[in-house]
């Protein structure tokens, strides 16, 4: 577990910059630690200057179920914090919302529910933290014209992105409204635009968008400069060139059942197949591993080749992590056909490729590609990607350290310019958690295949003569 002294000094500037100002804005980019980086500022408010007791934390679902309370379990200096996660049905949330915590959170899609829960007006908590604060860019939006009405009655703001404005600047008014309604940019979007931008495409009287007139940025960048801090990962030299991720996919207990009572039905079978020789091969445990990684991404393949869908987690925290990558290349590595499959619907709304050719390969250097789906056998070795982006998702788990390796050194080399992230999927309490083990402690890849399926048979065969 680490603790407060493993922050990094960017970090401890960004903590600070959160205790000097009520109202505040913290861009990092991806994978520069926003989280640690808040919770940190939070944790001095609440313990040592008494200045807050209450946070309400809003972030995209996935975010607000897992990521703020797994970061709490990381570091040593949190560990104190209590949290609850305002999701689920409306008695779930009212439930939620009842239990004596320090933090509360809450997913981005129900802040007008809780806004119209308390009257629309004053919300009961001291401090606001926005996480990924670009999802409120857009001014018309029911979330951010529920939330703005309540902004007078927090103690202090505080919002979080990696890119505030990746489409265009325009995006900004709306989430530094969120800070000083309306102080430094304007109280209107209109008067906003008109001051900053002019029309750069039109059909008629329509306008379709908009360019920033000359100097406009500075003067942007001037009046927000007091309260809002940017910081990009390339700009810091202390960082490590690859930072992993492990995004943990939890279950609910329907679903942790479903693959418990899967997992011993596929034992059961190949106990049932070796007869009495009871003598598990690498054959035994790939087939037994496959079947469960299946489930863990969301499909199994039956004995027709047919795949049949279980669950959605892991598409839902791909998709929020290419969004949150606001518009930056990602590279996603994907295990099963199904998995292909799945990644190109899912996420049919973002430029989406299949590498295969090297015309793909060029596509992507050129920044043409802003999803590329690539499976580790199909180019581990050999292939140059790193002029094309810096960040990795992993959908699904491999047991073979050499094409892990091999799929991260694709951006991970020579000519990067930025530290390469990488983002791990990990279904909690399946046997992806094994994998990543496995993978971490560098072990032989059927060796390891070996251990983790007998160890799973073993405690079967015994939980059964029990």
């Amino acid at each position: 577990m680490r603790n407060e002294t493993d922050l990094h000094p960017y970090q401890i500037r960004g903590r600070d910059h959160l205790l000097d100002f009520d109202h505040a804005g913290l861009f990092f980019e991806m994978g520069l630690g926003k989280t640690v980086t808040t919770l940190t500022a939070l944790n001095i408010l609440m313990f040592e200057t008494f200045q807050i007791s209450s946070v309400l934390i809003i972030a995209p679902k996935r975010v607000a179920e897992s990521v703020w309370i797994d970061e709490i379990s990381n570091w040593s200096h949190l560990e104190h914090l209590t949290l609850s996660i305002v999701q689920g049905t409306e008695k779930q949330r009212n439930a939620a919302l009842k239990k004596q915590t320090n933090i509360y959170t809450i997913g981005r899609d129900n802040v007008a529910w809780l806004c119209g829960k308390f009257g629309g007006q004053t919300l009961p908590f001291d401090m606001l933290i926005v996480d990924e604060s670009s999802s409120f860019k857009n001014p018309a939006s029911l979330r951010f014209k529920a939330l703005r009405r309540t902004i007078p009655g927090f103690k202090r703001v505080v919002i979080l992105t990696g890119t505030p404005a990746p489409n265009s600047l325009i995006d900004l008014w709306s989430q530094i409204y969120l800070l000083d309604r309306g102080e430094r940019l304007g109280r209107g979007i209109t008067a906003y635009r008109d001051q900053f931008f002019k029309p750069n495409q039109r059909n008629g009287p329509t306008i379709f968008n908009y360019k920033l007139k000359e100097n406009a940025q500075q003067e942007i960048f001037n009046k927000i400069g007091d309260i809002c801090i940017s910081m990009k990962a390339a700009d810091y030299l202390d960082l490590p060139q690859r930072i992993i991720t492990d995004v943990s996919i939890k279950f609910d207990d329907e679903l942790q059942k479903k693959y418990d009572d899967f997992e011993n039905e596929q034992i059961l079978e190949i106990l049932n197949s070796l007869g009495e020789d009871q003598n598990i091969t690498v054959l035994n445990a790939a087939a037994l591993s496959n079947k469960l990684l299946q489930f863990a991404n969301g499909a199994v393949y039956d004995e027709n080749k047919n795949y049949h869908e279980i669950h959605d987690l892991k598409l839902e925290a791909c998709k929020e992590l290419v969004e949150n990558a606001n518009g930056s290349p990602v590279l996603i590595a994907w295990t099963y056909r199904h998995d292909l499959y799945r990644l190109k619907e899912y996420l049919k709304g973002y430029k989406c490729r299949e590498l295969n050719t090297d015309q793909d390969i060029k596509d992507w250097n050129s920044s043409k590609i802003e999803v590329l789906l690539m499976h580790p056998a199909s180019g581990g070795h050999g292939l140059n990607l790193q002029a094309g982006g810096h960040i990795i998702i992993w959908f699904g788990q491999t047991w073979s350290l050499e094409l892990y390796q091999q799929l991260n050194a694709r951006l991970d080399r020579q000519g990067q310019t930025k530290p390469v992230l990488i983002y791990r999927l990990k279904a909690v309490n399946t046997l992806d958690t094994k994998v990543l083990k496995s993978l971490e402690g560098k072990d032989e890849t059927q060796e390891s295949l070996l251990q983790a399926v007998k160890a799973k048979i073993l405690n079967y065969v015994k939980t059964r003569s029990n």
